[in-house]
């Protein structure tokens, strides 16, 4: 099995139970996330009415390793933003690109606006 990075919307998939979680399960426990986008999925949980007490067991069900949002990651993710601007990409989008783009794996996401950036990734849409 490949080992991907998981953008907070392809891990949301399978929270909200939304279609194309079923591609992004087979990949959970390998998978790599920004904590950038941990935050992301852990606010949608909140909005959602998980409760406080539940959300780091919760967390640890849909998510893999967790890496943090480094100086490094931070700069890349930076600089993304010149190539993803037209595309309205979120620090959080960025953030994970930059992830995938340093660890050389491919990303997969529900979001159709990162298939045609121009940048040395693999964009694995989930739908």
């Amino acid at each position: 099995m490949t080992r991907v990075v998981l953008d907070s919307s392809a891990i949301l998939s399978v929270f909200l139970e939304e279609l194309g979680r079923e591609v992004v399960v087979s990949h959970l426990f390998e998978a790599l996330t920004c904590s950038v986008n941990l935050t992301e999925v852990v606010t949608k949980m909140l909005d959602k009415g998980v409760a406080l007490s539940d959300i780091d067991d919760t967390v640890s069900g849909l998510c893999g390793r967790i890496i943090d949002f480094d100086r490094d990651l931070a700069i890349q993710a930076g600089l993304l933003r010149a190539v993803t601007h037209h595309k309205g990409l979120s620090l959080g989008d960025r953030a994970c690109l930059a992830l995938a783009m340093r660890e050389k794996l491919p990303v997969m996401t529900a979001d159709r606006a990162w298939v045609d950036l121009d940048l040395p990734v693999e964009v694995v849409l989930i739908r």
